[in-house]
């Protein structure tokens, strides 16, 4: 069996499995979380978030180390990034509430002094003589080399008890995704929902340090929601999708990586999540580039098609050869340019409506009916049958081809 096959079936070893299972459920809750983040036009605060655990990591290594550790227990590792990224989400909120800098300057301060200061960290602790420094640059872009058993445990434990929070708290931060103010009349606290998501989203950041790492986080938190967003309008369909793609991409590139022991799991994760978005860009049914390019070239077929039958109409000459061919193909045509019956019934009816929308913008001219008119909707859709007829009466018998 192929080592990719054996992954995925959770046949090649029993840490493995646990990895890929924890993969699985940390891509959920990135994803569902992110959903929030993503409706609440805050993404780039995940990216301030994950950059601002690495001095927490840093810290917390030497502050084990100087109690006599190794410095490499995961949860004090953990304890250590989840403050340091408080104290960043702290600083960005209030220098965008406080201060005259927007958000998005406010995290880039933090998020570069933050990340600044823990490369600093990690130089001075590589030359440290105590502790095991070997495999903490895997924080930085994602390892699971040496992660023990404990390690995946605390990894999907954690993404599981993310998620179950997204499910308690869906619909109040649904309702401050989309209105804050209405939110807020409703009774709900709006800032301290907007802590609880950013919360949340500190929370994911600190549990998949280990696997995805902090720079790489990031995707995992607004890649699935953007890849779910191609294919619902619906917010509930939306975290739903979101949290299936990341637990795809989290699934599928961990086992990719365990298959193939050079490859690093966290960006193995991340082009996972890609793939996933070039597939919905391309073919996802109403925002697809495919489907839009279909929508496209039929919109142009009917304009070519409507124009040639007014040129019919008006016994104008066709040059263009798009609309020659749709002519022809339609039957309004015969191969040598003489229009069939049907393509004389069909003129006239495309002059007859364009006569009546001139009357019914003159009656309509200061409503918003009379500029829903593209040349292609019936006037049906439109108007009602007595206000068409009122229309018919004004325009009198006159018509082309004979037509009363």
């Amino acid at each position: 069996m192929h080592p990719i096959l054996e992954a995925l079936l959770l046949s090649a070893g029993y840490n493995s499995a646990l990895v890929a299972i924890g993969a699985g459920l940390l891509g959920a809750a990135a994803g569902a979380v992110g959903t929030f983040l993503f409706l609440r036009k805050r993404s780039l605060v995940s990216d301030a978030i994950s950059h601002a655990t690495l001095p927490g990591i840093g810290l917390a290594f030497i502050l084990m180390v100087a109690l006599g550790g190794d410095g490499r227990n995961l949860l004090g590792l953990m304890a250590g990034s989840a403050v340091t990224a408080w104290l960043g989400l702290t600083l960005v909120e209030w220098a965008s509430r406080r201060t005259r800098l927007a958000e998005d300057a406010a995290i880039g301060a933090v998020l570069s002094v933050f990340f600044g200061f823990g490369i600093v960290l990690l130089t001075v602790i590589q030359g440290m003589s105590a502790g095991k420094q070997a495999g903490l640059q895997g924080y930085l872009l994602g390892s699971t080399a040496g992660m023990l058993l404990q390690d995946a445990v605390v990894i999907a434990v954690g993404g599981l008890l993310a998620a179950a929070v997204v499910v308690l708290l869906r619909r109040p931060m649904t309702l401050v995704s989309f209105d804050p103010e209405f939110a807020a009349a409703a009774g709900y606290d709006v800032r301290r929902i907007d802590l609880a998501m950013l919360g949340l989203v500190m929370a994911v950041t600190v549990v998949g340090l280990k696997l995805v790492g902090l720079v790489l986080i990031v995707a995992l938190l607004i890649i699935p929601p953007v890849t779910a967003r191609f294919w619902t309008n619906r917010s509930d369909v939306a975290v739903l999708l979101s949290a299936a793609f990341g637990a795809v991409s989290g699934y599928v590139g961990s086992s990719i990586s365990a298959s193939a022991p050079d490859l690093p799991t966290g960006p193995i994760i991340v082009l996972s999540c890609f793939a996933l978005f070039a597939v919905s860009l391309l073919f996802a049914p109403d925002r697809g580039v495919v489907a839009s390019l279909v929508r496209h070239r039929r919109f142009q077929l009917k304009v070519h098609r409507r124009q040639g039958l007014l040129a019919l109409a008006h016994g104008e000459p066709i040059y263009d050869r798009l609309t020659l061919s749709v002519l022809k193909r339609g039957g309004y045509l015969r191969p040598d340019g003489v229009p069939t019956d049907l393509g004389r019934d069909q003129a006239a009816h495309a002059y007859w409506d364009e006569r009546r929308w001139e009357v019914a913008r003159r009656i309509h001219q200061a409503e918003a009916l009379a500029g829903r008119y593209d040349g292609l909707t019936p006037m049906e859709a439109v108007f009602t049958a007595d206000e068409i007829a009122a229309i018919d009466r004004q325009l009198g018998p006159v018509s082309p081809a004979g037509r009363t």
